[in-house]
Parts: C-alpha cells; structure tokens; sequence
C-alpha cells in the first residue's frame, strides 16, 4: 500500500498572507532570447521597446543554491510557499490584467503576496491549490496585476495505468487556428529563460519513471503566452486582460493547435493536443 505523506490543512493555511518582493531589470538580451524561443523574427529589442506581452515570467525568477533544492528540481518548499508534503506540482490557472506595456530597459518590482491555500480530494487522489497574488510595477507606476493558482497533487500510483488516448469533440468551431510544435530544445531554451529548474520539462527518465508523464510536460506559461501572442496577432494588440485554464497536459514533440473564436466581446481561445483534446483555455479581452 502506498505511503501518504499527511496533510495539515491548518499549518498550510498560516501561509496566507505571507508577502515578498523582487526586482529585476529587463534587458534587450532577455527580449530577444523570449522572442527567438517563440520562434519570432523582427529586428533586435533596443533600449525603451515594449517587450513581448508575457515575458513577465522571465523576470526575477527565484535563486536558491542547488542545496535548497527539492527531487522535482523546484526550490524546497515552507519558504515563501507553503510547505505541501506532496510531490507533483503544476500550474492550474491564472489570471493577468495589463496596465502598462513592459518595455527594454525597464527596472521592474514584483510584490507578491499568497492569497488561498484550499485542500481537496480528487479522483486521482489529494491535491492543494495555492492562490497567488502578484502586482508588477515600474518607475511609470502599475504595470500588471497577476492571480496564479498551483496545484500539488499526490504521487502517481504505480499500479495505476493511464487511459488509452482517444479523439475528443472540439469546444467549439474555431475561427482561427494555428499549428504548432514544442519540442524537447524549446522546452529546454524556456526553463532557461524562466530559471525554471522543474525536471517535467527537460528530465525524460525523471518525468516517465517518477511522475508517470509519456513524455516532458510543455510548460503551462509557455502555453499561454502562446495564447497570449496568439490573440495578439489576431486582434493586432495585446490584450488588456487575459485569464487561462490548465486542463491535460501536453507533451513535447507532438503537434498541436492554438485556437480561437470571438465571444462577443472577448476571444474565447484554446489548445488542442493531437487527439484533439484541450489542454488549455482562456480567454483574452482587449
């Protein structure tokens, strides 16, 4: 029988309303790395251009010696982020209001604060959400606003066996689609860019024999930044407010589609992985 590590629903919950803050400053080499990664072209970023909308998450990413480490390569928890004793941890939603464009050149402050630490059952076992708040700012004053929600779930079962993949009917008919690829050199090239050390996204043997995954996980902002400049490209601007759903995941090397169709006075957008399954949602507004 499996061991489970206990839950104190209670420690955790002391965590809410804990704050930090961090600076960084943004450099022409950052946006250029962002954009060649999202495969852009253009001319080089220069001093006082407006980044790419979602290289927010390139910024002022957490340092800590290889020491403080966790198994899973994430920093060791009970720091800024409540100590959750269980092992795979994902990003499940979030939410972003722009204010101000984030430009080259820009020394950028991040207040970030934890909101909700909620303890639930699922069918696939225990999971805790942890909701975070986090305003972004520059010297011009208020630049973002961002809700992010992490999901910790429990270990996968060994004797659990995945679903076998099948065909799923579309959310709804999209009016504009793109196809896309990720494999294991851009997903590599994004951990770098957001000093993301999670082994799902660039460790194949940690992520098939320890978590259970068929292969590495794209990551879940990398996705909706590709929503986000998806949206981008339709509207010709970025969106004022964009809020985004994880679903499945989705791995590396396989095809998949960003889609999109207007819904009055949004863009209702989402990812659909090559059995046609959605692995993201969201929904930008300009």
């Amino acid at each position: 029988m499996t061991e489970h590590p206990p839950l104190d629903a209670d420690l955790m919950r002391t965590w809410i309303g804990r704050t930090t803050s961090d600076r960084d400053v943004i450099t022409p080499r950052l946006a250029n790395e962002l954009r060649s990664t999202l495969n852009g072209d253009g001319p080089p970023f220069r001093e006082g251009d407006p980044c790419p909308p979602a290289i927010h998450w390139c910024l002022a990413p957490r340092m800590v010696p290889q020491s403080r480490l966790g198994p899973d390569g994430h920093p060791a928890r009970g720091d800024f982020l409540p100590p959750v004793p269980l092992p795979r941890r994902m990003w499940a939603a979030g939410r972003l209001e722009f204010f101000d464009a984030l430009r080259v050149g820009d020394g950028v402050e991040r207040q970030s604060k934890i909101a909700d630490v909620n303890v639930k059952e699922g069918r696939s076992g225990r999971l805790v959400f942890v909701a975070v708040d986090h305003e972004i700012s520059t010297p011009r004053g208020l630049a973002m606003k961002e809700r992010h929600d992490i999901v910790y779930r429990d270990a996968a079962s060994r004797e659990a066996k995945p679903a076998a993949p099948s065909a799923a009917e579309p959310l709804r008919k999209a009016q504009w689609s793109a196809t896309k690829a990720a494999d294991a050199v851009m997903l590599f090239r994004y951990s770098a860019l957001t000093f993301n050390g999670h082994r799902i996204h660039y460790d194949w043997r940690y992520v098939t024999e320890v978590e259970g995954y068929p292969g590495l996980i794209v990551h879940g902002p990398l996705q909706a930044t590709l929503l986000i400049e998806f949206a981008a490209s339709i509207r010709g601007a970025a969106p004022k407010a964009f809020s985004f759903r994880a679903l499945n995941p989705l791995f590396d090397g396989q095809p998949f589609a960003l889609n999109a169709a207007e819904d009055g006075t949004c863009l209702d957008l989402w990812i659909s992985g090559p059995d046609g399954r959605a692995t993201m949602t969201a929904s930008a507004k300009s």
